[in-house]
């Protein structure tokens, strides 16, 4: 069992994240018992056969990858306990839009993953674009992270997780 943070604090995590290895396809893929954290192409090859899984009560989450949009699960949000949005490279931002969209556009209110090339020194901005539950790239200090959301105390722009900027919020 791994161990993420979620709601700003050091967590077990019963899912497993299930991912693609070479010469697998979504519909062929092994898909293991408990809570399930599937791709994008999983769900949709496989749908009928995870919503029986719900339906026995096993949690099924979706991950989407940095091609995938948000678009393409919007009808289906309340079908989701965990969606987790993958960072391939700690470089590569297209997963804080993601999580924005989902957020303020879909309104999406259940957890919220990074997973991937998630590092301590992100989490305050994810945070602020939504994210609420954070799975770091293996061989991370978790306890040395949890403190990363104390980087800033105020901070001056609007994001999910301040609606006003700080000159609104002083004129209050």
């Amino acid at each position: 069992m791994t161990t993420i943070i979620k709601n700003r604090q050091a967590v077990a995590d019963d899912f497993t994240v299930v991912r693609l290895a070479e010469g697998e396809t979504a519909e062929t893929v092994s898909l293991p018992g408990g809570p399930l954290l599937v791709p994008l192409a999983v769900w949709n090859a496989r749908k009928a056969e995870l919503n029986e899984l719900q339906a026995r009560g096993t949690a099924v989450g979706v991950w989407l990858d940095v091609t995938d949009g948000p678009e393409a699960i919007a009808a289906e949000l309340a079908a989701f306990t965990v969606i987790g949005v993958n960072f391939p490279k700690f470089t590569d931002g297209r997963g804080y839009s993601t999580a924005r969209l989902l957020r303020q556009r879909y309104g999406y209110a259940g957890e919220l993953r990074a997973i991937g090339d998630v590092l301590h020194d992100q989490l305050f901005y994810m945070a602020r674009c939504g994210f609420d539950a954070f799975a770091l790239k293996e061989g991370k200090d978790i306890a040395k992270a949890v403190n990363a959301f104390d980087t800033f105390k105020t901070p001056y722009q609007a994001a999910v997780d301040q609606t006003q900027p700080l000159f609104r919020r002083r004129a209050a």
